[in-house]
This record gives C-alpha cells, sequence and structure tokens, in this order.
C-alpha cells in the first residue's frame, strides 16, 4: 500500500517541476514523429532499404509499448523520481548512440533501447504534474500536460523538416542530449516519490508476466508495423506473429489475474470509468495520430511539398490545441461534465473528417487547409482531458499511475492501429478505384482520344519525336489516373473517419449512466 503522504509542491518547486515534466513528455512524444522525415536520409547514409529503415519507427514503438503498463510497478520498486530520472539518463544516452550509428541494425537496436527509456517519461510525467498540484488545481495541471501529448506529434515533422533541411539526421537525435540532462539533474533535486510498502523480492517479481507482456506487445506492434508491406496474412511472419499476440495476450491476463504480485495490476480495470475510459483514450490515439500522419503524406505524396511545409500546415491546429486546454481545463472545474465536452470532441472531429473529404482535389492549396485544421485544434482540446479526467475520476492513491499506464499505453496502441488501418485501407482502396475508373476509360472514346493527343501536341512542341510522344502520351494520362485514384483513396480515409467519430458521439453521452455523481475536477484526478 502507498502512504498517502501529501506530494503537493507550491511557489517554483511547482513550476520547476511541470515543466521539467512536460519538457520529458514531449522529448516521448516529439521522438514518435520526428524520425519520419528523416527516413530517406538515414538510407542513404546507412545504406539501409526502406523496409530496414521502417525498423527504426518500429522499435522504438515495440520498446515504448512494452514498458508503458509496467510503469507503476517499476516506480514502487525503484521510487518515483529514481526511475523517472533513470528514464530520463537511459532515454539521452541511447539518443545520443542512435546519433552516432553507424549501420542500420545498429540504430534499430538504439531505437529500441531509447524507447524502454521513452515509455515511462509520458506516463511518469503526468502522476508527477497530478500529484504537484492540491486537487483544487488539478484540472487545470491536466490541460497543461495535455498540450504536450496533444501538440508533440505535430511538432515532430517540421522540426525534423528543419534539421534535416539544416543539418543532418543525427542532429534529431542531438537535440534530445542537453534537454534530457537539464531534466535528469532537475528531477533529482526537486521531484519527491511517494512511500510504498516494502519492494518485491527478486523471487516476488512477475518475471513470466514480463516475458508475456513483451512476446505479446512486441509481436502485436510488429504486425501493426509491418502487416501492410508484407500483405498481412499472406505473409507467414505475421500470421505467426499474429498467433503469438493472441496466446501471449492471452496468458499474460490469466498470469496477472493469478499471481499475487502482478506486473500489471489488472483488477484496476474492474472500475467502470477507468474501463470506458480507455476505450476513449484508444480512439483518441486512433484520431491523433491518424490524422497526424495522413495530412502530411497526402501533401507530400499528392501535392508534392516538402516535410517542412508539411509540418508547418500543422501549427495552426496545435496552437488551437493549445489555447483550448486551459478553457477546458476551466469547464470541467465549473463542474461541466466530461462526457458531454468529449462529446462535442468527437463531433468536431467527424466535421473535420468529413470536411477533408469535401476539399480534398490534386490543386488543393494550403488557404484550403486552414479551417478544417482550426476544427481539429478545436477537437482534440475538447477530447484529451476529459477522457484522461473521466478515466482516473475514481481511483484513488498507487491506483491513479496504474490508470494512467493503461490509459497512456491504449491511446499509443489507438495510434498503432489506426497509422496500419489506414495504410492497409489507401492500398486497398487504390486498387477498387483504379480497377473502376481503368475499365471506364476505352482507347476508342473520343474524349479519351481528345486528351491523348492534346498531350501528344503538347510534347512534340517541346521537341520530342513523335514515337516517342506518343508513348509518353500514354505513360502521361497513366499518371493522371493514378494521381486521380490516390485522391480518391484519401477522401475515402476522411469519410470513414467521419463516420467512425460520429458513431462514438452518442456512445460517449451514455458514459454518463457510468457515473455515479457529477465528477468534480479535484476528485476526478486524486
Amino acid at each position: 500500500m502507498q502512504q498517502m503522504d501529501s506530494l503537493v509542491e507550491y511557489g517554483s518547486r511547482r513550476v520547476i517541476i511541470t515543466i521539467t515534466a512536460i519538457f520529458c513528455a514531449l522529448l516521448e512524444i516529439v521522438d514518435t514523429t520526428i524520425v519520419n522525415v528523416a527516413l530517406n536520409d538515414m538510407r542513404g547514409t546507412l545504406g539501409a532499404t526502406l523496409s530496414e529503415a521502417g525498423w527504426v519507427i518500429t522499435a522504438y514503438a515495440i520498446g515504448n509499448v512494452i514498458i508503458v503498463p509496467m510503469t507503476s510497478w517499476l516506480s514502487q520498486q525503484f521510487g518515483r523520481r529514481n526511475y523517472f530520472a533513470a528514464s530520463i539518463m537511459i532515454f539521452t544516452v541511447f539518443s545520443f548512440l542512435c546519433g552516432n550509428a553507424t549501420s542500420i541494425w545498429e540504430l534499430v537496436a538504439f531505437r529500441f533501447l531509447q524507447g524502454i527509456g521513452g515509455g515511462a517519461l509520458l506516463v511518469t510525467s503526468q502522476t508527477i504534474i497530478t500529484e504537484s498540484y492540491p486537487v483544487e488545481k488539478r484540472g487545470m495541471a491536466q490541460a497543461i500536460y495535455g498540450l504536450g501529448v496533444i501538440i508533440g506529434p505535430t511538432l515532430g515533422p517540421p522540426l525534423g523538416g528543419y534539421i534535416i533541411d539544416n543539418a543532418s539526421w543525427p542532429y534529431i537525435f542531438y537535440i534530445n542530449i542537453p534537454i534530457g540532462i537539464i531534466a535528469a539533474l532537475l528531477t533529482l533535486q526537486f521531484v519527491r516519490s511517494p512511500k510504498y510498502a516494502e519492494k518485491s523480492k527478486g523471487m516476488d517479481i512477475d518475471w513470466l508476466g514480463i516475458g508475456l507482456l513483451a512476446l505479446a506487445i512486441g509481436s502485436l506492434q510488429y504486425v501493426l508495423e509491418k502487416g501492410q508491406d508484407d500483405d498481412w496474412f499472406n505473409d507467414n511472419t505475421i500470421l505467426i506473429l499474429s498467433v503469438v499476440a493472441v496466446l501471449g495476450l492471452y496468458f499474460f491476463v490469466w498470469r496477472e489475474l493469478t499471481f499475487r504480485k502482478p506486473i500489471v495490476e489488472l483488477r484496476v480495470l474492474k472500475n467502470g470509468n477507468l474501463r470506458v475510459g480507455t476505450i476513449l483514450s484508444f480512439i483518441l490515439g486512433f484520431g491523433l495520430y491518424g490524422s497526424t500522419f495522413i495530412i502530411p503524406l497526402y501533401v507530400q505524396s499528392i501535392l508534392g511539398w516538402t516535410a517542412l511545409q508539411a509540418g508547418m500546415l500543422m501549427i495552426p491546429s496545435a496552437l488551437t490545441t493549445a489555447v483550448m486546454m486551459p478553457v477546458i481545463g476551466t469547464l470541467l472545474q465549473k463542474g461541466v461534465p466530461q462526457q458531454y465536452i468529449a462529446a462535442t470532441g468527437m463531433l468536431l472531429f467527424a466535421i473535420f473528417c468529413f470536411w477533408g473529404f469535401k476539399i480534398l482535389t490534386p490543386n488543393t492549396g494550403e488557404a484550403d487547409f486552414f479551417w478544417m485544421l482550426i476544427v481539429r485544434g478545436f477537437a482534440m482540446g475538447m477530447l484529451f482531458i476529459p477522457i484522461t479526467t473521466l478515466a482516473l475520476s475514481t481511483l484513488k492513491g498507487q491506483e491513479i499511475g496504474q490508470g494512467a499506464a493503461f490509459t497512456g499505453m491504449m491511446r499509443q496502441l489507438g495510434g498503432s492501429f489506426g497509422i496500419a488501418i489506414i495504410t492497409t485501407f489507401l492500398s486497398r482502396q487504390h486498387m477498387v478505384h483504379r480497377s473502376d475508373l481503368v475499365s471506364k476509360l476505352q482507347v476508342s472514346d473520343p474524349a479519351v482520344q481528345q486528351r491523348l493527343h492534346g498531350i501528344q501536341q503538347a510534347l512534340m512542341s517541346k521537341g520530342m519525336a513523335a514515337d516517342a510522344a506518343v508513348k509518353a502520351s500514354y505513360a502521361g494520362l497513366d499518371g493522371i489516373i493514378t494521381k486521380q485514384v490516390a485522391v480518391l483513396s484519401y477522401m475515402d480515409v476522411f469519410m470513414y473517419l467521419s463516420i467512425m467519430f460520429l458513431l462514438c458521439v452518442p456512445f460517449v453521452i451514455m458514459v454518463r449512466g457510468n457515473i455515479k455523481k457529477k465528477v468534480n475536477i479535484a476528485d476526478a484526478i486524486h
């Protein structure tokens, strides 16, 4: 049992602790997306294939997701301050080693270990901030913390793009080093640990549970990350690892429910609010990371924008979220029910997605995206804090850390699922739309002939020989079809995302029945 000594801080100590925790959360989240824009440069420097380079992202995600559910137990074993500081140090050291990697598989190994260190930063930061504030101010504390969680994925691409354009890819890792060193020193100086009961002895540690968790989550993350590239269940590796993930998860749950000192306390999920909160956190991660993935991908692959331009496009959305966070924190403190705010956020996100469906063309400009992304910013601001406070609302003491670990893990898994499903869906819809468009194109069709002739004449006017112009015209027409097919596929993604979030609105409103009374923000985080 945790002793209920107060961890509330005041004055400059609280400010320093808050800033330290937020910067640590940002380090972790930014690193999940900053690498995306550097993959091509890494491939060139390290002589890697695209598939091998993809492991730089996958390895970090696997290390990250494995450690998240264990953070509460590790904090108890080593003390929250010590564990948090050690995680920062691990993250910082392996950031340096990532920047100095001389081969792709060396980089992959360092990224996995960096993810082990980074996994603790997000969840532990949330718990530290929560317990540093008095109960009447914890709504605002969650709003401050939420800024990092929501804005972080948006900051990664433009920051990475700027570094790649002005330096080289190792510097996307080197920028972590000074922040990490300062954060570790401030943690050791200012962060306090709650008093826990006696630590587990070696023989009491749930080593089997740790192994099953790593096996299940690692296999699942691999399937999600690589499934599309390897044609899903047509690939033996994907098939085997899918079975391993299912069996590993089953035996992990059995182990944790029967072992006297489980590594992950699953019994906390008996709390109805937490169960609902974990589901909603999954959906939040799906929308947050899915939209952060698809919009930059569209403007780069279809519109020809640079990575920096794509990243900068997301800034207005991030700023809107930043403005919304304290507003939502204040509304919750005044007693506005979380489920109503979250339902409104779901509705706004559905509108954002439908807006995307309506505006996508091969020539969509920056101005077309602006107000759509503003709506996304409002939606994200209205989702994070209400979902978090709802999930943790009836938990106490040590359960807070356990609940935060569950919601954090589900948000990450939601993002992984979202990106995997979107990638797969894009590929499938691309084949569907291409088949449909090609079936309607007949060489004898006057409109098709006219289009081909126009392309031929344009090429010949630039000095191309007639035979070459004919071949080039057919290639040009194929290029036009391919681009149109891609646009239609992206439109479908936005449409189905809109439907999914719209269907969530009544579900979120009905959550009211799981809440015994109106939740005061002061009690919701305690």
